[in-house]
């Protein structure tokens, strides 16, 4: 007879704690792109280069 294994409250926790820092990280990337980038990351095309500065506008992020 098998036994279900069910994941401690540590694991649990250690899992919503990783799962917020990479939010967090993600959302900080995000804001550093639209807001503060400029284009220097992205110098892929143009449309990435609009996407970019229309999220300004969007977010009240003064960029020109």
């Amino acid at each position: 007879m098998a036994v279900a294994h069910t994941p401690s409250r540590a694991t649990d926790s250690l899992a919503a704690v990783l799962v917020t820092v990479g939010v967090v990280l993600l959302a900080l990337l995000t804001l550093y792109l639209v807001g503060f980038d400029q284009g220097a990351v992205s110098r892929s095309g143009m449309y990435l280069h609009e996407l970019m500065h229309d999220g300004r506008h969007l977010l009240g992020v003064p960029c020109h």
